[in-house]
Formats: C-alpha cells, structure tokens, sequence
C-alpha cells in the first residue's frame, strides 16, 4: 500500500516574482486556500497518511504555516465567536500531525531533493508530487494508486500537449497499453519538435519505488550540474523496471507561472 507522499518545496519560484519575495509560492492562495493545501486534499484522499516536506532555510515560512499554534490560540481566545477561525486552526493542526520536514538548503536538483527523504521512507513504492501542478475534478493520484495495485509497477501522470509545445516538456516514447495507459519505454527532456517521440508529456505525479535510492546514491550530475529524478527513471527504465504512463483525467492546472496562477484561482472560482 501507498501510503507515503514526498514533495520538494525548497524551489525559490522565481517565476513568481515579486510574489514569492516575500511569500514561498506554495503559500499563495488559490481562490483563498494556499495552492499546498490543494495538493495535500489529493493526496489524503487518496489515502496517504504520511507527507514528507522537503523545504530549505529559505523556505521556513511552510514550516511556521504548520505550527503556528499560539498565533491562532491568542486571536481564537479574542475572537471565540468566530467559527471559521477555530475550523482552520483545527484542519491545519491535522495536517501539522502527517507533515515530516528534511531540508536541501543547496539547490542540487529534484533528484537530490528526493534523496534527502530516503530514511524516512518505509514502504516500497512512494508518490512524489510537485507543487506547481494541480490536477481538479478528479482525483490524479487514486487513479494512480489503483493503477500500480492492478500491475504492481511505477506510474507517472502525463498529459497530452500540442505538438509545436513538445520543447517545453519531459515527454515519453511509448507503447500503447489501453486507452488511458501506455508502457513507458524512455523519457525525453524537452525534445525539439523533429525529436520527440509522441505528445504525452510528463505531469508532476509519480509513484516510484524505493529502489530509486539506490540510483540517486550513485548517480552523477546532469543538465545544469544537478541531480534529476528523469535521469534516475531512465537509468530503472533501462535496468527493466516497468514504469506505465497515465492519461489522467482531471483537469491540469499549472501554478509555477504568473499567468498559470492567475488562471488556476479563475478556475477553481468555477467549482
């Protein structure tokens, strides 16, 4: 069973700014809800008990969110009326009871950030999210998990994006496994249009196995001079390790830029 979550958050969100100059970008509201809180609704119904944060000193703001207690207690006891205050405090309480933190406070790469989470995960198979990518109207990550109980295999999200947009995105050489499902033969980062094999791009859920560790122990830098959990996939892929791709069927969301932002609370306004 799943039942543990890994998600880096120690990104600056650049993308973002001036936002994220004074406010992690995970912290931004979304239609008045933080958009890390969408993604921890996911993944506890889902049926994930654990979270394991992966931020840095940078990034303490996420860790104050969760344990902010005596903030909440002093304006509670101000304010004891006030209903929705004492429902807040008591859901992020919950949350603060499921959340592990580790720290990167050197930016070396997805891949190294997911190494950072190695002791703290005891089952063999784990789901990682990435925060920027919000997936609505249905939930991604049970699909997934029902999915790797079916073929006891890794799963990655994807999506299909026009073909001009290929360069922007991981995207996979495949073969056809069902109508939502395909076999992942290879994953190819950002390949120019005469390059990429298909238009199924990669989208920030995975649900990877235990052994990946081992790989990212052993594995050398890439693009960048940074250690990329693509670059770990590709190294199981070629080792036999069988990794299926989902078409999901909610809709995508993505958060990392200003215009994705903006249009994701528009969005979410909608439901």
């Amino acid at each position: 069973m799943i039942k543990q979550a890994i998600i880096p958050l120690a990104g600056l969100g650049t993308r973002l700014l001036p936002l994220t100059s004074v406010l992690p970008k995970e912290l931004l509201p979304i239609n008045g809800k933080p958009g890390l809180e969408y993604i921890l609704e996911e993944g506890i119904n889902a049926g994930i008990k654990e979270f394991i944060f992966i931020i840095s000193n940078k990034k303490r703001e996420i860790k104050k969110y969760f344990y902010n207690d005596s903030f909440y207690k002093k304006i509670i006891k101000k304010k004891s009326k006030d209903k929705r205050l004492k429902l807040e405090f008591s859901k992020i309480r919950k949350y603060k009871k499921i959340i592990k933190f580790v720290y990167q406070n050197v930016p070396r790469g997805t891949g190294d950030a997911v190494l950072k989470c190695q002791n703290y995960v005891k089952s063999n198979y784990f789901l990682l999210f990435f925060p920027d990518d919000l997936i609505i109207k249905n939930n991604c990550s049970l699909s997934m998990i029902k999915l790797h109980k079916k073929y006891k295999s890794s799963v990655i999200a994807s999506k299909k994006v026009k073909k001009k947009d290929v360069s922007r995105w991981g995207i996979f050489n495949l073969k056809k496994l069902n109508k939502n499902n395909f076999l992942i033969k290879d994953v190819i980062e950002k390949p120019s249009l005469k390059k990429a094999p298909s238009n199924h791009a990669v989208i920030g859920r995975y649900i990877l196995p235990k052994k990946i560790f081992k790989i990212l122990q052993n594995q050398k830098p890439g693009q960048n001079g940074e250690i990329h959990i693509t670059d770990a996939i590709k190294t199981l892929i070629d080792k036999k390790e069988k990794f299926i791709g989902h078409i999901f069927s909610g809709k995508y969301l993505d958060c990392g830029t200003m215009e994705g932002y903006i249009n994701s609370s528009i969005e979410i306004s909608k439901l």
